[in-house]
């Protein structure tokens, strides 16, 4: 099987997956490293990784792909290291790995034009449902439903490396989770760069609530049907209808709020204001009381001084945080955030610390409630599960991964559950 090294979100771990049965061609000594671009940071690791695999196997020849990849290809490609780079549309084509298995077999050296294969990812009109078994060693399945994004926020390379989004045809996406039950999958996640604008481009434009609802209802063996983040400002109102009466769908729900001012929100260029996301929380609550929130916060972002910062520190109380994900601002080249004035790297650094820190206050708040409560716990390894809320749960004993098991919590150790 091909050896991909992946970097970044749940979508690129499926497309690894995908890579995997796709490049199966590739010689033995290929290594292929599917790139994120999020942050300068996530670009930086991926060069790190790429120059210490050729120093640890200099056999080796080495394929870059992914969002890095492509917004960046010719800076790949001038590394030494570094056999042929490809585009995201080009990371999962059957045809672009078989060329790339011939261009190894004819041993081209860099600098030929043949070593950068990546075209207009902004032309994609069309995403195709990628058939998987899984994700090699989880116990829970991925279905990409959705790819790109249409929005532009002010930060953000993504729509760059992904494109414009379009949407897996509503029956594809129910045959692929009936697939995956099949194989004995007792939990799937949906996964894209922005779910919550499902089928916009489809006929009819139906929603992400009209597909969950649609899953729910034709696959009723699925245990437990999870999302991955979402836009709150997009939940329509059949998704919140699920989230209220559909107790196969998880009560966990992770969001992109980025910031906790109203001022920096709209030179962020998102769509949502402070009290948008308090409300939503609010909102789902009431529908859904035993629901956990997470979150997408940036820290240190263009003109963002101690107040605005404040207003993000407080958004984790005022909307209920409980898992937190922090990203210290990172300009990205050709987005106009970059051009914005910014803020010392120190400081953003501290303030990403304070962020944590409050996130880690609420985690380990949450977890004291836990105790004594009796959870649904998915088995993901040995003796490691998640419970339908997304915590981490130590188990007693070892059991079979993908066991639906009902445990009583008995304590914590700051970071996850302990079940008896």
């Amino acid at each position: 099987m091909t050896e991909v090294v992946t970097f970044g979100c749940r979508l690129n771990a499926y497309e690894s997956e995908v890579i995997r049965r796709e490049a199966s061609a590739l010689p033995e000594d290929t290594i292929v490293v599917n790139t994120c671009a999020v942050t300068a940071e996530a670009v930086r690791q991926a060069r790190q990784a790429i120059r210490r695999l050729k120093r640890e196997r200099p056999a080796a020849r080495i394929v870059v792909t992914g969002c890095a990849a492509q917004t960046e290809p010719q800076s790949f490609a001038a590394m030494p290291e570094v056999f042929r780079v490809l585009g995201n549309e080009e990371k999962l084509d059957s045809r672009a790995w078989a060329d790339t298995a011939a261009c190894l077999d004819r041993g081209f050296g860099s600098g030929d034009e043949e070593k950068v294969v990546v075209n207009d990812i902004m032309a994609v009109r069309e995403t195709a449902l990628h058939l998987i078994d899984g994700l090699e060693g989880r116990a829970r399945a991925f279905v990409q439903v959705q790819n790109g994004c249409d929005h532009r926020c002010t930060f953000c390379i993504i729509p760059y490396g992904r494109g414009n989004s379009r949407s897996v045809p509503m029956g594809e996406v129910v045959a692929q989770v009936r697939r995956l039950v099949e194989r004995g999958f007792r939990e799937v996640v949906l996964t894209g760069v922005d779910i919550t604008s499902y089928g916009a481009n489809l006929p009819g434009a139906s929603r992400l609530g009209t597909l969950v609802r649609q899953i729910l209802k034709h696959v009723p063996e699925l245990a437990r049907l999870r999302l991955s983040s979402i836009d709150s400002i997009e939940a329509d109102r059949d998704l919140l209808d699920a989230i209220a009466g559909e107790a196969r769908l998880m009560p966990h729900l992770h969001l992109s709020l980025q910031s906790g001012d109203d001022l920096i929100l709209k030179r962020m260029k998102r769509r949502h204001l402070r009290a948008d996301a308090i409300a939503f929380t609010a909102q789902v609550r009431r529908l859904r009381p035993d629901v956990v929130f997470g979150g997408d916060i940036i820290a240190g972002f263009p003109t963002e001084d101690e107040a605005m910062f404040a207003r993000s520190l407080d958004l984790v109380e005022d909307c209920g945080l409980t898992h937190l994900h922090v990203f210290p601002f990172s300009p990205r080249p050709g987005t106009p955030a970059a051009r914005m004035p910014q803020v010392r790297r120190e400081v953003i650094k501290e303030r990403a610390r304070r962020l944590r820190h409050r996130g880690e206050q609420a985690l380990r708040r949450h977890l004291d409630r836990e105790i004594g409560a009796t959870r649904q716990v998915l088995v993901e390894s040995g003796q490691a599960g998640r419970t339908e809320h997304f915590l981490p749960v130590r188990l007693a004993a070892a059991h079979a991964p993908g066991t639906i098991m009902q445990l009583a919590v008995t304590g914590h150790d700051g970071h996850q559950l302990l079940a008896a």
